[in-house]
């Protein structure tokens, strides 16, 4: 009974954890099936996919019903993201647990890292709060300006018409997508990640849409929500027919994450978009020295 409570407890903090940052609830179920629970690393990836799938089943429809997810931009990166998860599925079982279990800690690390650097608008104005129709308050990125002249806004809040074009018809409200190719590729990263690693992909997810493609953070969070689900599902089945799904423990920590990530999804429009990133660096890297020392095998 204690083993069952203990798991619907992590499952309820990961749920709400994964829902306010769009990771899925992963880099907390895996640890803790591994390095506390004591499952092999391959099962605790396993049962963490169906934790992904609840999550993101228990939030999306939140994100999407508040309009915060843009599910153009989602479907899109989607199709990359199942793919790579399909062949990550594949070779997750040719590889050594600890040679994953580093390859997660150095994903963990470089991850924390590109967020920790992200510099913050000005305190209190975000490309997150700014009211609906304001130019978004984001520092420009190479190709946005040239020296001398005024940084290109997006078309639609300049008074232009929307160009034709598939990043403008991806993007959101007071944002332009930029940099699509590389938000596909990062996309098939994700998917393999999800696939060995167990942890949605939203780990890659959220820093590709937030640094590299330009997406205000939360709606990369809400986004990634939506996303997770369909990419776990493309690597859940090959551990499915592998039996390395454990529904004894599989069962609670579903039940657990899907409170949790239906409280979260309630709070994420009350939590500081700031205050979600320094959670975001932190947690992962006392993750990224878990799983180092369990490499070591220590």
């Amino acid at each position: 009974m204690t083993a069952v409570l203990v798991l619907l407890a992590g499952g309820a903090a990961a749920g709400v954890f994964g829902s306010l940052l769009g990771l899925g609830g992963g880099v907390l179920i895996v640890p803790l099936l591994s390095l506390a629970i004591g499952l092999p690393l391959r099962e605790a990836i396993a049962i963490s996919l169906v934790a992904v799938i609840v999550t993101s089943s228990a939030s999306a429809a939140v994100y999407l019903q508040r309009h915060v997810a843009n599910l153009k931009l989602g479907m899109t990166l989607e199709l990359f993201s199942a793919s790579g998860a399909l062949v990550g599925g594949l070779v997750a079982f040719l590889i050594d647990e600890r040679v994953l279990a580093a390859l997660f800690a150095v994903l963990l690390v470089w991850v924390a890292l590109s967020m920790a650097r992200r510099r913050d608008a000005a305190p209190g104005v975000t490309a997150d709060t700014q009211p609906a129709g304001a130019i978004p308050a984001v520092a420009p990125t190479e190709g946005d300006h040239r020296a001398g002249q005024a940084p290109r806004l997006v078309p639609a809040l300049a008074g232009a018409p929307v160009p034709a074009t598939f990043a403008a018809a991806i993007s959101g409200p007071g944002y332009l997508v930029r940099r699509v190719p590389a938000g596909m590729a990062g996309s098939v990263v994700a998917g393999l990640n999800s696939a060995l690693l167990g942890v949605g992909g939203g780990i890659v997810k959220v820093p590709v849409m937030h640094l590299v493609m330009g997406v205000p953070l939360r709606t990369s969070t809400a986004t990634s929500n939506l996303m997770m689900g369909i990419t776990a599902v493309a690597s859940a089945v090959i551990y499915l027919v592998r039996d390395q799904i454990n529904p004894f423990v599989a069962g609670p920590i579903a039940l657990g994450v899907f409170a949790g990530a239906s409280l979260g999804s309630r709070l994420a429009h009350r939590v500081d978009v700031r205050v979600l990133r320094w959670l975001f660096v932190a947690v992962l890297l006392y993750t990224a020295v878990e799983m180092t020392l369990k490499a070591l095998g220590r």
